[in-house]
């Protein structure tokens, strides 16, 4: 019988709320932190780990050693992490209680084994130029006074170099940063593990830009979709059509090639893919500027009344998107392009006259039959340097896709939706259940983990091959946020598609389990939010009151 920890959740809440009614003539409120975070616990979660009982401090001359492959991206991985640590011990001088002799004697304590001095790294093949889908993430660390990091790849080497800091967590009397002796093999369940934002509703900075990649590499996602582009602006400076961007908000709030260069560069020395997406034939109301030709005349009676989706009978689209998409297709080193295809407004075409013959002329039934026209057009323009990735209706509407295609599934009835899509043998990355924008107040979070893609299918479809599941994506639609309040809003809630992603879900037919999992899940949260805080992510309280050791207070 397959569990639904969604049913498990909603159950829950209700018996809280009952007991709630049982005692609401009082309150009992503790002193401190709802949920008492963890200490030197990882997220997202390792795959296999073994913690002693024995623990090591942090060494102010600590050194990072390369005892195997090296490359640019390992030395600034180095750099990158040295710093970490370095400013992490550098807090503790606010907070030690040294000032009022109430520091720990930790020579006292058996467990105590002295100082980690080392971490040597050992990569064993040489680096990969960028990251890809297929890359290699996995690591073996172990940690003792001289700690070593395995790994067959750099990727491997940045993801464990990240689960290294942060095991190191502060002493309770703020003296020393510690960690346990532990031993772990890690590696993710999924290799597609993405977050979508979107640079067309509000303009985002590149400094934001920045920052969410940081907070992603300490969340081992590594896929930044870019929906660079939509109905409301054209941020995106093109070459060849330079005219494009003047549907941006302002000639400023532009990405210009040396900008979108920066930020690939910025993830490729974190591990992470950066996956533009320019979604046609629908959202295209801002290319209209430039080119109102390729956009369809929509039709209330006999009167134009605007412009919607581009026009699928004219040459002059195909060859717009056919000289862009190859623009693109040189700007980013990705092997995937989004190409969209969702929420077309075909009401338009129907009320377009000419479009009407047009589909007539060519023995289509409706428009459905019109826009997988379009697709089977505009698909084939990528050649052999891209593979596409389509929204879930370009594949609803039976369009004939490419060996190697991903569909993205983010409508209800998903468990079906990705079980036909696997049949028809189609790769899958899902993001139903994790719209960012969809926001139910504080601790909201919990709802995103209680979805793993692969289970959902597996419970229902245990035939199918649910390995073509490669991944998933929280999508931070761009409507009601931008730089003011992108970080808060994403982080932590993003946290949790990250760690289902990279660790999966317990399967378990157990609800007194995942009641105490759940608690444990919040205080190891707890933990995360305050490590990001502490590394310059402003990510929101997660689950109630508490305190965070930064430099801010």
């Amino acid at each position: 019988m397959a569990f639904d920890l969604s049913a498990m959740l909603r159950h829950l809440i209700l018996f809280n709320a009952l007991c709630v009614i049982f005692v609401a003539s009082f309150t009992v409120i503790k002193p401190g932190p709802q949920y008492p975070p963890t200490k030197g616990k990882v997220w997202p979660k390792p795959q296999q780990q073994t913690e002693e009982d024995a623990y090591y401090k942090y060494s102010t001359s600590f050194s990072f050693e390369e005892t195997g492959q090296t490359c640019d991206i390992l030395k600034a991985a180095i750099d990158r992490y040295n710093n970490v640590l370095r400013r992490t011990h550098l807090i503790l001088s606010k907070y030690s209680t040294d000032l009022l002799n109430q520091a720990t004697d930790l020579s006292l304590d058996t467990n105590f084994k002295g100082e980690v001095r080392k971490l040597q790294i050992n990569l064993k093949y040489p680096c990969e130029r960028y990251p890809h889908l297929d890359m290699d993430e996995k690591y073996s660390l172990n940690v003792s006074a001289v700690s070593t990091l395995d790994s067959d790849s750099i990727w491997g080497v940045l993801r464990g170099l990240e689960t290294f800091v942060q095991m190191f967590y502060m002493s309770d009397d703020y003296n020393d940063l510690l960690i346990y002796g532990t031993q772990i093999v890690d590696f993710p369940k999924y290799s597609h593990r993405g977050l979508l934002i979107d640079t067309s509703r509000h303009y985002l900075s590149l400094a934001t830009i920045f920052k969410t990649l940081d907070a992603m590499e300490m969340n081992k996602m590594n896929v930044l979709h870019w929906h660079i582009v939509d109905d409301q602006s054209f941020p995106y400076q093109s070459k060849k059509f330079p005219a494009l961007s003047k549907a941006a908000f302002h000639p400023k709030l532009i990405y210009t090639a040396d900008n979108i260069q920066e930020i690939i560069n910025y993830a490729t020395f974190r591990g992470i893919r950066v996956m533009p997406e320019f979604d046609v034939p629908g959202h295209t109301s801002s290319w209209g500027i430039a080119f109102p030709n390729i956009l369809t005349q929509c039709y209330r009676g006999n009167n134009v009344v605007g412009l919607g989706p581009m026009d699928p009978t004219k040459n002059a689209t195909y060859e717009v998107i056919n000289d862009l998409f190859q623009e693109i297709q040189e700007r980013f080193p990705d092997k995937y392009l989004h190409v969209g295809g969702d929420e077309v407004e075909m009401g338009c075409w129907a009320s377009n006259p000419e479009i009407n013959k047009f589909m007539e002329d060519h023995g289509m039934r409706g428009t459905n039959e019109l826009h997988s026209y379009f697709m089977s057009k505009i698909i084939p323009l990528l050649g052999e340097t891209s593979k596409p990735i389509v929204w879930q209706e370009v594949f609803d509407e039976s369009v004939v896709l490419p060996n190697g295609t991903i569909v993205q599934v983010w409508k209800n009835r998903e468990a079906y939706e990705m079980a036909n899509i696997l049949k028809a043998g189609h790769k899958v990355i899902y993001s139903a259940s994790w719209y960012l924008d969809h926001v139910n107040g504080g601790g909201d979070w919990s709802k995103f983990y209680s979805s793993d893609p692969r289970s959902k299918v597996s419970a229902y479809y245990p035939e199918l091959n649910i390995e073509n599941i490669v991944g998933g994506e929280a999508c931070m639609w761009g409507e009601v946020v931008n730089d003011s309040n992108m970080i808060s809003r994403v982080w932590p809630r993003a946290s949790a598609v990250a760690e289902i992603l990279w660790s999966g879900s317990d399967d378990k037919d157990n609800y007194f389990y995942y009641v105490r999992e759940l608690s444990d899940i919040s205080c190891r949260l707890e933990e995360h939010v305050c490590r990001m805080n502490q590394r310059g992510v402003k990510a929101q309280p997660a689950s109630g009151p508490g305190f965070c050791a930064t430099d801010n207070n």
